[in-house]
């Protein structure tokens, strides 16, 4: 039995897809992990590509989109690992921050889940982590905060702990997981990462931001070619975080934004 399980889940983004398991493979050539694409109906090849190349991955190809959250829940339940790493196919990965993170969990068992810095280039730093989400403390996130972090994170490599973390590399401990309910199959794209967190932290662990591991993410490769389609989900997500998380006060304001800047769109 594995330690560690890698889980990605995959849909028409083949080049991406090959250099982030290159990656995988250049860690680990002793094969002592296992690694699960789960790949959503990908029209590019990539099956092929991870069938003829990546043999020793552990393939499951669905027959249609399933979303972010039904295909990662296929490949918790495929995997086998007592950690689970939760990883986009547009990163870059490396033994240097994978040991991090493990060394951090198998410090403090009362961790669930930690996450890297993630950076875009050489000291481009994504913010990939922050406190409770509603609607005032998304626009101090977005109008602040962010643009704070990416300038702090340059110089400070403090340990934090947070109340969510990217799933875009996430390591998260199987039994926190499953303690949570793994992710709510209600989201298809955006938000389920920060909803999971949500669920782990209910359950009393922690969740620790640890930027001594640094990953490299180049970031909306799998959306940017349906940006409109990417925006709706993006939005409707959000809708039902809030419905689940915050306040009628804060559902209310967000769904006047919404309304306001949005054509007078109207979302489920």
């Amino acid at each position: 039995m594995p330690e560690l399980s890698v889980i990605l889940v995959s849909f028409n983004d083949w080049i991406h897809l090959e250099k982030c398991l290159e990656s995988l493979r250049t860690i680990n050539p002793e094969n002592d992990l296992e690694i699960v694409i789960v790949d959503n109906n990908s029209s590019d090849g990539s099956p092929d590509l991870v069938k003829t190349k990546f043999p020793e991955v552990k393939l499951i190809c669905n027959s249609e989109n399933l979303g972010f959250s039904k295909a990662n829940n296929l490949g918790i339940r495929a995997s086998a690992g007592e950690f689970v790493l939760f990883l986009n196919n547009d990163t870059i990965a490396n033994a240097q921050a994978l040991t991090v993170l493990l060394d951090e969990m198998k410090r403090n068992p009362s961790i669930g889940a930690v996450g890297p810095a993630l950076l875009s280039g050489q000291d481009t730093y994504q913010v990939s982590f922050g406190k409770r989400i509603d609607f005032f403390s998304e626009f101090i996130q977005k109008g602040f905060l962010n643009l704070y972090y990416a300038k702090k994170l340059k110089s400070d490599h403090k340990d934090r702990d947070v109340g969510w973390l990217s799933a875009a590399c996430l390591l998260v401990r199987r039994k926190a997981l499953e303690e949570a309910g793994c992710f709510d199959e209600n989201y298809f794209l955006y938000f389920e990462d920060i909803d999971l967190c949500y669920k782990i932290r209910q359950e009393d662990w922690i969740l620790r931001f640890c930027p001594q591991a640094q990953i490299i993410h180049i970031g909306g490769t799998s959306t940017s070619a349906v940006k409109n389609s990417s925006r709706y989900h993006y939005r409707k997500s959000q809708i039902y975080f809030y419905r689940k998380h915050n306040s009628r006060l804060s559902q209310a304001l967000l769904r006047a934004y919404l309304w306001i800047n949005f054509g007078r769109r109207k979302f489920p």
